[in-house]
């Protein structure tokens, strides 16, 4: 019979997403994570696996409890086109908000891991689409609803999106300067007009 589990998962779990968040997954050494997470390196195996399955299931948790649930509120709450425009500016407003710089683990994984690892890249790739699709749907939408021109590709103008909120958060990693950001985003909320 297995033993009971003497520790809370999902707060393992996310200090786990934290230390890959602070650190970087390939910086990230079991025993950081044994330390942060508050278990025994056999804890960690048994319960989550080798480093790499945990980091799959702490990105899947940030993914899940950060960003769709983020986008799913947005998009149940309010107009399509104005969804995306708080998106931009909350992307804005966290970044400048974390003073440890740390990121996003989501697009941090992506610069650091998705080029050399194709495995995890596809994983990454996998839920920045998500944030496309969030995009993509909003963008057709507000054009059904006429609130952005019909003449736009919403394809190509949900990739921009997703670009500029990508380097919203690179950017705000070396100089998190709201004049720098809102810089970036303003440009690109002036197109849906």
């Amino acid at each position: 019979m297995a033993r009971p589990i003497g520790f809370d998962e999902t707060a393992a779990l996310d200090a786990a997403i934290e230390c890959f968040r602070r650190r970087g997954y390939e910086a990230t050494s079991i025993g950081d994570l044994t330390g942060c997470m508050g278990i025994g390196p056999t804890s960690l195996y048994n319960t989550f696996g080798d480093k790499r399955t945990l980091f799959i299931k702490a990105l899947e948790r940030y993914v899940n409890c950060s960003v769709r649930a983020r986008l799913k509120r947005l998009e149940s709450s309010l107009p399509p086109k104005e969804a995306i425009r708080t998106l931009i500016e909350d992307v804005v407003e966290r970044s400048l908000a974390d003073p440890a710089r740390g990121g996003c683990l989501l697009i941090n994984s992506a610069l650091e891991i998705a080029p050399h690892d194709p495995e995890l890249g596809a994983e990454i790739a996998k839920r920045l689409g998500e944030i496309e699709g969030f995009f993509r749907r909003s963008i057709s939408a507000a054009q059904s609803s006429g609130t952005i021109p019909r003449k736009l590709n919403s394809r190509d103008l949900a990739r921009l999106l997703l670009g500029v909120l990508l380097g919203l958060r690179v950017l705000a990693r070396s100089k998190p300067e709201r004049a720098l950001l809102e810089g970036v985003a303003r440009p690109a909320l002036a197109l849906l007009n």
